[in-house]
């Protein structure tokens, strides 16, 4: 089984073109699981609790901790919604908030 990632704006990628290569090239290998492993470990990718299919995708570069918010369509597309550097043990509420206020904005142009 293979998965398609796309991008839903520019929110991931304005996030992506500002991270050092060293992470862009660990993304780039999380991607690259989730795009061909059935069962991807939940250390790469895990359901956000309290929210109605909303997923972060977990990278961690050194003491560097990073999230992007995504969801699945139709099983084999991910959906790529905001991303943003961890600073704390807690995830930042505005931050599921936009990922929540992304997710309902794809399925509604979706339906269109």
């Amino acid at each position: 089984m293979t998965r398609e990632i796309i991008f839903f704006q520019n929110y991931f990628i304005d996030f992506y073109i500002d991270l050092d290569l060293s992470v862009q090239e660990k993304i780039e290998y999380v991607f690259k699981i989730i795009r061909s492993i059935d069962m991807v470990p939940e250390r790469f990718i895990k359901h956000i609790k309290g929210t109605d299919g909303l997923y972060e995708i977990r990278i961690k570069t050194g003491s560097d901790i990073y999230r992007i918010f995504c969801c699945f369509d139709s099983g084999r597309l991910v959906i790529l919604f905001n991303g943003f550097q961890k600073k704390s043990d807690k995830t930042p509420k505005k931050e599921i908030e936009l990922g929540l206020k992304l997710k309902a904005e794809y399925f509604k142009q979706k339906k269109g």
